[in-house]
């Protein structure tokens, strides 16, 4: 294996919630189509109409639109195993990067389980914490020991807890380049042997005003919410939301692992424009240039090779112009004039999501590869003249362009700048799928098909998943039902509520799952049993030879609101109130508080709750004697009257 290759990281997994988009899949319908997810600032975010001036105000935003992600409040909490107290104080940054990060472990076909315990690192881009400066906004007396839980560094750190990933575990903010720099971490990381896997996230929930009205006075707001690449209306962009997370690890790992390669990261580096502009909020096309020779020297990539940039793409009047002139400097030389560099931003899309851009700006980009397509950029009109486009060999595509077919993988950039001068350039190519064997034709052989979830509503929602899968015209029809029989098997984490069914084709596999007679016949009905009640199985025993990993249907989250303030007790009875609130898992009266998650931390909300109830001081060590939820519903019935 060439050296190149050896240093190149493979991107195994992926998934995103971003403005109109819930996942990759998802995403890259809106780029085809050429959607906008652009829309007014909702009411549960701030107060738009009060704040919003179409003239310059002090105090006013001169924009109501940008690009929301819908539910924010939505959460799995049991699957974490949080109480509905702990979920509706946790920041939902947090909260949503727990399950996209379990989204894209999926997608990348790596067990949770399996990797407990192992250096696995977790780099995150985040500039905000909106949720816990709201929470402090509310005044000394609403302050409480939950918001220990809502600082940034607990961003990484909360999924490397809920995981066991002993690794490197840190917060990125080099302000909008943070996701970007956030996988260059990550790369390096692996390539220095630090890291056998890494998941490289970004997150930018926007929650209050600030930066808006810090933007609107900067000149930096755009009116309408839209970023306007490229065009000479550009002025700026409006805050936006993202969270997205790539999962990474060496390419001859991935190989070896047999993972299903969505991209090849060869290259990037990382820069700050240091004294080559003249303020450091002002973009330099000096520490752009730099940066840019240095990512494809690092690749071992000719710059004008490449066919597409992911540029940065704010839509700023000041930075485009100098970002679209380095690219055609170091990108255009050498460069035949019948095959311009295309150059796009999602942006335009989905609005700018800031901290957390850079990553939504590299899952677009790894879908262009896949898709051997580049899809539109919006709301270009006339382009910007302070651009050479007739000296530079740069194209932004307005429709559907599909990649030049060579003798060669694609191969693409994705640019991120930050106000923090801190430049950074991720060089991707698509993989050579015709490294890997070809998938074994079909047959009739029977196998087993095993599907485990956290709770029995989500297992029946999984199974319904698998049905729609399997159809004819489902994603699992051009599989072979044995590939998809081990991946389900060997790639995704079994949980406690299972089905296990035999068939033969997708079609009597879809069959069993919604209650058709099964396969039957040994050893694979037993197999079955076994593992409906519980069972771990050796699949390898089981399925003999290895079979090739596919994508499967993704787990099916159980979304409740959690939000501060709305978690009201609907229980007359205080200990059900309690129990409601602050219990992790299920239980009866023989369960103990500490089994079921009420640790000291939850010990001390419960008591600061029931002193208020009370009107009254109640004695910490009386209830620190309490040891099960039998002892808790006891203790709280000699409560006084005004508790109950």
């Amino acid at each position: 294996m060439s050296d190149v290759s050896t240093r190149s990281v493979a991107v195994i997994g992926m998934a995103c919630r971003l403005p109109g988009a819930s996942s990759p899949s998802e995403l890259w319908d809106l780029l085809r189509d050429g959607g906008s997810s652009i829309s007014e600032t909702p009411r549960d975010r701030f107060d738009v109409d009060t704040l919003y001036s179409p003239e310059p105000r002090q105090g006013r935003i001169a924009g109501r639109h940008a690009g929301y992600i819908v539910d924010i409040a939505g959460f799995d909490a049991e699957f974490f195993g949080m109480s509905a107290t702990e979920a509706a104080e946790l920041d939902p940054q947090q909260r949503l990067l727990l399950m996209t990060a379990w989204d894209a472990l999926e997608d990348a076909g790596q067990r949770s389980d399996l990797l407990a315990g192992s250096r696995s690192a977790v780099f995150v881009g985040n500039a905000r914490a909106d949720f816990l400066d709201l929470a402090l906004r509310r005044g000394p007396e609403s302050v409480t020991a939950a918001q220990l839980s809502n600082f940034r560094s607990l961003l990484p750190a909360r999924i490397s807890h809920f995981f066991d990933f002993r690794g490197p575990s840190l917060v990125v903010d080099t302000a909008c380049s943070s996701s970007l720099v956030a996988v260059h971490q990550a790369v390096q990381s692996l390539r220095a042997g630090e890291s056998p896997l890494a998941l490289a996230a970004g997150v930018n929930l926007v929650l209050r005003p600030d930066e808006s009205l810090v933007l609107t006075h900067a000149g930096g707001m755009a009116s309408d919410g839209r970023c306007k690449f490229g065009d000479v209306n550009g002025d700026g962009y409006a805050p936006s939301d993202a969270v997205a997370v790539v999962v990474l690890k060496r390419l001859e790992d991935a190989l070896a692992d047999g993972d299903r390669i969505r991209a090849v990261i060869r290259g990037s580096a990382i820069g700050n424009d240091g004294g080559s502009s003249d303020t450091v909020l002002n973009p330099s096309l000096a520490g752009q240039l730099d940066v840019l020779r240095w990512a494809y020297q690092d690749a071992g990539v000719d710059p004008a090779d490449v066919d597409y940039v992911e540029a940065h793409g704010s839509g700023s009047p000041a930075l485009d112009p100098l970002e679209l002139s380095a690219l055609g400097v170091v990108l255009g030389t050498g460069r035949p004039t019948d095959r311009p560099l295309l150059v796009g931003s999602v942006k335009t899309n989905i609005g700018h999501a800031e901290a957390g851009g850079g990553l939504a700006g590299l899952v677009k980009t790894v879908l262009c590869l896949e898709q051997g397509a580049v899809p539109p950029s919006l709301n270009l009109s006339t382009p910007d003249p302070r651009v050479d486009w007739d000296g530079l060999p740069l194209a932004i595509p307005t429709t559907l362009q599909l990649l030049p077919g060579r003798e060669r993988p694609s191969v693409a950039g994705v640019s991120g700048q930050g106000s923090s001068a801190l430049n950074a350039h991720i060089v991707v190519c698509a993989f050579d799928a015709d490294v890997t064997l070809a998938a074994p034709p079909p047959d009739s052989t029977p196998c087993v098909l095993s599907i485990s979830a956290h709770s029995s509503e989500a297992l029946d929602a999984l199974a319904l998943a698998y049905v729609d899968y399997l159809s004819p015209d489902g994603a699992g029809a051009s599989y072979a039902l044995r590939d998809i029989c081990y991946s389900a098997a060997t790639r995704r984490r079994h949980h406690a509520h299972r089905i296990a069914v035999v068939g033969a084709s997708h079609e009597e596999m879809a069959a069993a799952l919604t209650g058709a007679p099964s396969v039957g016949g040994r050893p694979l009905s037993t197999i079955s049993d076994r593992y409906r009640a519980g069972e771990d199985l050796d699949w390898a025993t089981v399925f003999g030879e290895p079979g090739r990993f596919v994508p499967l249907p993704r787990y099916p989250w159980q979304i409740k609101r959690y939000w501060p303030g709305e978690q009201q007790a609907h229980e007359t009875d205080l200990a059900a109130w309690v129990l409601h609130e602050h219990a992790r898992t299920s239980f009866d009266d023989g369960s103990t508080l500490t089994d079921i998650g009420i640790d000291s931390l939850a010990r001390l909300r419960i008591l600061v709750e029931l002193g208020k109830r009370c009107q009254s001081d109640v004695d910490p060590e009386e209830f620190g004697r309490i040891r099960t939820v039998a002892d808790l519903r006891q203790w709280m019935r000699e409560l006084p009257a005004a508790a109950r």
